[in-house]
Parts: structure tokens; C-alpha cells; sequence
């Protein structure tokens, strides 16, 4: 005799909760297939412009605002999180000492994950006689993956737009497994935030227009890791020594203070990963770039955007070490690190910038990065009237 429909979408639940368990997947919930609860929300911030250069959001608006376009067969999602909190903190201030946001530390999330719910798919055929169609997505899909692990009870969306658990916190990866296949649905957690706001003030860059609502065009994960071109000069100071991505408004949620340790060994920092020395940085090839972080979610920000980045940086330290290293990444075969260098080396000052900027000047031919030499001398000069009383 078969057990109820029921029933045994509620035995096959839990059954696929415990698979996914052992994969490595802290998190598990299952929503059914549907428009996701924001999706408004996410066509007002695109017509807003606070999405930035994010382009291919605005492609795949319909996709994300109703999964049934993209998998119209599917009529339930499994929601996964992995942990990849470390547990290393920040150290104390460094003149040469950049940030890498802790996701970045180890192997890249994406291949990981999407072999973990492949795997976890085979697992489900297994249980349902091979009868099942799915397509999991990490990350890289045009999926509101915060939305799904919300209704599905992973936990809620803070006022920082992260997905936060109550016992566990918001350092997680998430991903999804969409199926044919009928399974006992999950309850939404009630949102918990109350009157906190820490992570609101505490974001340099005042990115936040206000709670659950980011200006992309202001956060430094999308000024050091989407945005492909000149960082806007005017947030090149608050950006700090962050090199690619931030965790600040991560790190002051009072739900991470006893965030537990992953043990996942991928998600461990690589070699010099963790507040790792720039200087050597700037001089990196392409090819010493491409085979330093091969399999780093790190490659995504591309040479000449990192590089950009670790130039941003020693200028905001304000380190004299830096400055024979950014001289000679004046040379440097893309305009975009050669402009950011320039920028530094007036942030910097000392006669030896002084002299190379002009010397350089005299010679370069990429309209905007002579701009960023001259604009860079200009206050180098003007600082120096300022101090003698001219």
C-alpha cells in the first residue's frame, strides 16, 4: 500500500535535506517554484540606476522576476547555504596591508557548490527511480537566490541585503536546485533586525540608501569587483585599504558574533590571501596573475581592475614604501592601473612622485590617465603652497 502523496513528499524531503547535509550544505530549505517576493522591489532599484554598470541584471530582469521563464518544468527549489567563515579577523592597521573579502580566500565557491548539487541531484534520482529533471544554480544564474533561501526558512533579508540566519549568521554561499518534483514546502523566517542599524553606519562609502536598499554605484564589493573601469574619484579615498570586496557590514551584525568555523578545507585562506602585503601585488604579469589565483573567485576582477585596486589602496595608506612600485607601474601596459598609480603617487606626495609624474607626463598618451597626472600634480603643487604659506 503507498503511503499518501503527502506523506511521502514529506519522507522525500527529509530525505534530501540529509544528502544534502552530508554534502556539506549547512542550510537547507524547499520553497515551491514562484515569483520571488521582491521582485518589484528588484524592478524599482533597476529603474532607479542603483544597479551601476550591472548591465546583465538588466537582461535578465524577467528571468529573475519569474523562474518559470527559465525553468518553466520546475515545481520546487532546493535552497542551500555553505558556510565559509574562517574565523580570521581583521589585523591591526598596516602601511602596506591591504583587505580581500573572506569569500575570496580560498578555491572559487562556484565549481565547488555546483558539483555538491549535482551530486545531491544524482542522490534524488536515486530516491525517486531516476524519474526527476533538475538544474542547479550558483550564484552565476539569473536566479534571486536570497529571496528563494528566504521563503524557504534559511533565514531573512537583513537591512545590510545579506541573507542572515538567527543562529548561524550571514557568512554563506548560497545556491539552488530547481525540480519537476513535488516536495514539502518550508516556512519563511520572520525578519529579526529590529531597530539595528550598525551595519547601515558602519559602511564607509554610504552605500546604503536606507535599510534593505543598496546603491551598488557606492559599495566597495562593486567598486573593486564589477566595475571594470575608472573608479570614481571621489570614493577612491573611502574605499580604504580593500582591494576586492569589503565584509564590513558583514562583520559588525550582531548575528555573526558567534558565527561558527566552515569545515570545508577549499574555503581555507590561501597563501597570502589573508590582509596580504600589496606592494609585491603591483607588480604582478598577467600570466603571474593568471597563475597566482587560478581557481580564486579573485580572477573575476581581472589584472588591470585588481591592479587598479591595489593602487587605490597605497595611496589611501599613504605609505612612502609604495612609491618606487607605483612609479614603475606608470609603465604599466593598461592605462587603467598606470592612471590609478598616478592618483596614488599624488595621494602620497614626496619628490621622487613629484619628479616621475612629471617626467611620465611629458610622454603618455592615454587622454584620461594624462588627466589623472596632471590633476595628481596639481595637488601635490597646491599642498606644497599650502605648507610654505604661498
Amino acid at each position: 500500500m503507498k503511503a499518501p502523496p503527502q506523506r511521502a513528499e514529506t519522507a522525500l524531503s527529509l530525505q534530501i535535506k540529509e544528502k544534502a547535509q552530508i554534502l556539506g550544505f549547512e542550510l537547507v530549505g524547499i520553497s515551491a517554484v514562484r515569483p520571488p517576493p521582491h521582485e518589484q522591489s528588484f524592478a524599482q532599484w533597476l529603474r532607479q540606476g542603483l544597479a551601476g554598470k550591472l548591465a546583465y541584471m538588466e537582461r535578465t530582469e524577467s528571468l529573475r522576476r519569474d523562474p518559470r521563464t527559465l525553468v518553466p518544468w520546475a515545481v520546487s527549489v532546493i535552497s542551500v547555504g555553505m558556510n565559509y567563515y574562517t574565523g580570521y579577523s581583521r589585523p591591526a592597521s598596516s602601511p602596506t596591508h591591504g583587505w580581500i573579502s573572506r569569500y575570496a580566500w580560498g578555491d572559487d565557491y562556484h565549481d565547488l557548490m555546483s558539483s555538491r548539487l549535482e551530486a545531491l541531484l544524482a542522490g534524488i534520482k536515486e530516491l525517486s527511480d531516476g524519474h526527476v529533471r533538475g538544474k542547479a544554480f550558483v550564484d552565476s544564474g539569473p536566479v534571486m537566490e536570497r529571496d528563494f533561501a528566504g521563503i524557504a526558512g534559511l533565514g531573512w533579508i537583513g537591512k545590510n541585503t545579506h541573507l542572515i540566519s538567527p543562529r548561524r549568521g550571514s557568512w554563506f554561499f548560497l545556491g539552488e536546485l530547481f525540480l519537476d518534483l513535488p516536495l514539502a514546502y518550508d516556512r519563511p523566517i520572520r525578519d529579526r533586525c529590529g531597530a539595528c542599524e550598525l551595519c547601515l553606519h558602519a559602511c564607509p562609502t554610504g552605500a546604503f540608501v536606507g535599510p534593505y536598499v543598496l546603491d551598488a554605484r557606492r559599495c566597495i564589493s562593486y567598486l573593486t569587483i564589477e566595475l571594470k573601469d575608472w573608479m570614481p574619484r571621489s570614493l577612491r579615498p573611502l574605499v580604504g585599504n580593500h582591494i576586492f570586496g569589503c565584509d564590513i557590514c558583514q562583520e559588525v551584525c550582531p548575528y555573526n558574533v558567534k558565527a561558527g568555523t566552515t569545515e570545508e578545507p577549499a574555503y581555507q585562506p590561501r597563501a597570502g590571501l589573508h590582509a596580504p602585503e600589496l606592494i609585491p601585488l603591483l607588480s604582478l604579469t598577467e600570466a603571474e596573475f593568471r597563475q597566482r589565483f587560478r581557481g580564486s573567485p579573485i580572477l573575476r576582477a581581472k589584472r588591470r581592475g585588481f591592479l587598479r585596486n591595489v593602487a587605490v589602496a597605497l595611496g589611501n595608506l599613504k605609505s612612502i614604501e609604495a612609491v618606487p612600485a607605483l612609479i614603475r607601474a606608470l609603465e604599466d601596459e593598461e592605462p587603467l592601473v598606470r592612471g590609478h598609480a598616478a592618483w596614488a603617487l599624488g595621494q602620497i606626495g614626496s619628490r621622487m612622485a613629484i619628479d616621475a609624474l612629471q617626467c611620465r607626463s611629458q610622454t603618455e598618451l592615454d587622454a584620461d590617465v594624462r588627466r589623472e597626472m596632471e590633476d595628481a600634480l596639481k595637488i601635490l603643487a597646491a599642498e606644497a603652497a599650502l605648507a610654505t604659506g604661498g
